[in-house]
């Protein structure tokens, strides 16, 4: 289900996650729950949110890191 609010986040991701990395991971998150909702786009039998958490990570990892069990700016 794509996010309006990143305050609607799930509470690992708002308690672990920096504010700038909640909306990369949202804006992420609801991109690919679009692009993805056509099952025969998504590997290995994924399903629609395994495949948009999977992407929404993957974009902040690009711009984060984690050091020391906290979620930095590279």
């Amino acid at each position: 289900m794509p996010y309006d609010k990143i305050n609607q986040l799930p509470k690992k991701i708002k308690d672990n996650l920096p504010k700038e990395a909640r909306q990369i991971f949202k804006e992420a998150y609801n991109n690919a729950w679009n692009q993805y909702a056509d099952s025969n786009k998504r590997k290995d039998n994924a399903s629609q949110e395994e495949v948009a958490n999977r992407v929404a990570w993957s974009a902040v990892k690009k711009k984060y890191q984690k050091e020391n069990g906290d979620w930095i700016k590279k």
